[in-house]
């Protein structure tokens, strides 16, 4: 994805092919404030949201089938529910402390919570006017996510793979253009086209509850996102280093010829201060001195940082996402307003016990770290002391004090932690689990190695031994014999699963209202770029109209016709289809008939609701006579009202059948139009807001930017560039 200004080519930056993202880029859109910048893989089916400044993925989902077609749309519906909805400050920033900066020294971290301050959430929220991102592929795949990030809707029902789509701006309606295949005939393959229009009434009327339901889902996703790159942190704050102890004494235990075990090898150390001839071998030449000084700060280092993770990110994370299930959950019980929209008060229940669940789990790894590293900092003290005598080092006097309390406590350490386990050797190549934070971070199904020591403990005793609370839905469940990792995606599954109802239940009530079929496409034209391709929908806000535009090749020549829809089916609007023809523009002999001078349209895009703009050819191709880019004023089609509902649709047949009965008009542009020298044109892609075109060449390699409204003379002059890849 190349990213490049308008006004004088510069590239701002290239996203090149990767292996997480994808490597086929299929589909484009930007957001309407024109921030951010989605677009579809085909290989990886991922869809990426990318920030317009700096190539960087600020969120990105996975979708079911590759995709075809993006359209990214806002509601300008206004509503003084919605206005009230839009001025009100988000509570959540009122009462939950902001979430702290991930450390920016993990190389996972993406950019956007890792920066101090960071307004890239809020880039990536966006403005809090809903805008829906809807999302059009193979074989009737059609799904719509508001703010570009969460799913409101899976549209079934639609027939063949999307070539076009639109969402009108009052959400009252879908248009769907679909290329659908007849495999019966290998050779060729024939394509109908069909302008589907679906009816998405149940969107529009409950707009202020789907714009406040998405706004929710938007929070929760990114919360989600924040607590998946806190435990990545992490697993990368947890080094290899920590396993030496575990693999050391596991070669240990394999190449010892006694009999006595590590355990009481240690403890004789630890008691007669004599050690082993094979204990001293392993202690000195293998751990050494200064391997044992390393060892000792790295856990030390690594488990503060993780400690410190915990603390400052997983846990602030967790409370956020509570807070905002509750939020949710209280509108789920408010059934008047939601339940039509399938939010369910029960499966947000069980997302908030998850999320319970990962906090209680997140608390016992706190304590687990707390514990190891007291254990670790006496037992690494009386080693150190140990190795120090055995190589008849100097012992400082401050290190040689050792009370009975601690030697308790690290023949504690060593009971609990030095015991052989012959099944972990066969589970995990090893007979010693000396290390305990590690487990917890392992992305594994496995149960723990060495779950936490729960015997004697009161509060489970008394859980045990009680009927009523066992099964009480306020108690949080506790999975002792599972890993945090687990936990998580336990606790994602679980919300995910709770916030895809909505999206089912206002799928299913998308109803099609028209669908008609346009016209088959030979498979000579199929060859050319899938990209560019006509049809060509528009909505005209405010008029509330669908617009589609289409060729239909009649006697050789490619007539552009427009086909015209009200966005409100419930209105009996019959098809308004109208063929335009362009009268002569090159007017430069006079004694050719008029009748050879026929134009074909390459393409055609909607400049804005009043003008199209087109690329045209002659069909008398000879040297000399180039291609035309040209403006269309809807005026000068639509001159009387009624005439475009003349032809009378029959919607058993195909419309190119009966393309001769379709009324034309034609259509005399007088200078509106200039000859593009020199280029091959084939494609335009237009911006009115910004009053600029951009014809793209047939062989896909030349791109000329023309400023479309200056007027200077009475000529139209317009600015180019040519940029040669």
């Amino acid at each position: 994805v190349l990213l490049h200004r308008l006004a004088n080519f510069q590239r701002v930056w290239s996203l090149p092919p990767n292996e997480n993202t994808g490597k086929e880029v299929t589909a484009l859109a930007w957001r309407p404030d024109g921030k951010i910048l989605a677009f579809g893989l085909a290989d990886t089916k991922r869809i990426i949201l990318c920030d317009v400044e700096k190539p960087e993925s600020l969120h990105s989902f996975s979708v079911d089938l590759s995709i075809t077609y993006m359209h990214w749309m806002e509601v300008t519906e206004e509503s003084s529910v919605l206005t009230s909805f839009y001025n009100a400050e988000d509570e959540s920033n009122l009462l939950l402390p902001k979430l702290p900066a991930l450390p920016k020294n993990y190389s996972t971290t993406a950019k956007i919570f890792s920066e101090e301050k960071s307004d890239e959430i809020m880039k990536l929220l966006g403005d809090v006017r809903l805008n829906a991102l809807v999302l059009g592929g193979s074989s009737g795949f059609i799904e719509i996510y508001a703010y570009g990030m969460f799913k409101i809707a899976t549209v079934n029902g639609v027939a063949g793979s999307c070539r076009g789509l639109c969402l009108s701006s009052d959400l009252k309606s879908l248009s769907v253009i679909t290329e659908i295949r007849d495999s019966s005939d290998s050779e060729a393959e024939i394509t109908y086209f069909q302008a589907s229009k679906l009816d998405t009434s149940l969107l529009s009327s409950y707009l202020p509850e789907v714009t406040r339901m998405a706004r929710k889902f938007t929070h929760i996703s990114t919360l989600l996102q924040y607590i998946k790159l806190s435990l990545t942190c992490m697993c990368e704050a947890w080094e290899e280093i920590l396993m030496q102890m575990d693999s050391r004494l596991t070669k240990f235990v394999q190449e010892k010829n006694t009999t006595t075990s590590v355990q009481d090898e240690f403890m004789q150390l630890l008691l007669w201060g004599k050690a082993s001839l094979e204990l001293q071998a392993l202690l000195m030449n293998q751990l050494t001195v200064k391997g044992l000084k390393k060892l000792g700060q790295s856990i030390e280092s690594s488990y503060s940082s993780i400690q410190k993770l915990v603390i400052s990110h997983l846990q602030s994370g967790s409370e956020a996402l509570l807070y905002h299930l509750s939020e949710l959950k209280g509108m789920a019980l408010w059934k008047q307003k939601y339940e039509s929209l399938g939010l369910d008060a029960s499966g947000i229940e069980e997302a908030i016990t998850a999320v319970g669940s990962f906090i209680l789990k997140a608390n016992e790894l706190l304590q687990v770290i707390d514990s190891s590293m007291k254990n670790f900092k006496a037992f690494f003290r009386w080693l150190y002391v140990a190795m120090l005598r055995m190589s008849e080092d100097h012992v400082l006097p401050e290190l040689n004090k050792m009370t009975q309390k601690d030697i308790t406590f690290v023949a504690d350490f060593l009971t609990e932690h030095f015991n052989e386990a012959p099944e972990l050797y066969n589970r995990k190549g090893k007979y010693f689990n000396v290390e305990r934070v590690g487990q917890y971070l392992k992305d594994e199904d496995d149960d723990l190695v060495s779950p936490p020591n729960t015997e004697g403990n009161q509060w489970f005793n008394f859980l045990k031994n009680s009927t009523h609370l066992k099964e009480s839905p306020l108690l949080f469940p506790y999975y002792p014999e599972k890993s945090l990792h687990f936990v998580k995606r336990q606790m994602e599954g679980i919300i995910d699963q709770c916030l895809q109802k909505p999206a089912d239940v206002i799928g299913r009530s998308v109803r099609q209202a028209v669908c008609l079929s346009l016209y088959k496409i030979s498979q000579s034209e199929d060859s050319t770029p899938q990209l560019f391709k006509l049809p060509f929908l528009w909505n005209d806000k405010t008029s509330n109209i669908h617009y589609v535009l289409f060729t239909i090749l009649e006697n050789s020549i490619s007539k552009i016709h427009i086909l015209r829809r009200h966005t409100d089916t419930s209105r009996s609007v019959s098809n308004g289809i109208l063929a335009v023809e362009f009268g002569n523009i090159l007017n430069n002999s006079i004694n050719e008939s008029s009748d050879s001078r026929c134009y074909s349209c390459l393409d055609a895009h909607f400049y804005d609701d009043e003008t199209v703009t087109v690329v045209l050819k002659e069909n008398v191709e000879q040297e000399g006579k180039e291609r035309i880019l040209a403006q269309l004023p809807l005026s000068s089609v639509y001159t009387d009202e009624d005439q475009d509902r003349k032809f009378i649709w029959d919607s058993t047949e195909r419309l190119d059948e009966r393309s001769g009965e379709i009324p034309t008009c034609t259509v005399f542009l007088e200078n509106q139009w200039r000859v593009l020298e020199n280029m091959k044109a084939q494609y335009v892609s237009v911006n009115g807001i910004r009053k600029v075109s951009c014809v793209l060449s047939s062989n896909l390699r030349h791109v000329r930017v023309f400023e479309m409204d200056v007027e200077d003379d009475g000529e139209v002059e317009e600015e180019e560039e040519e940029e040669t890849t």
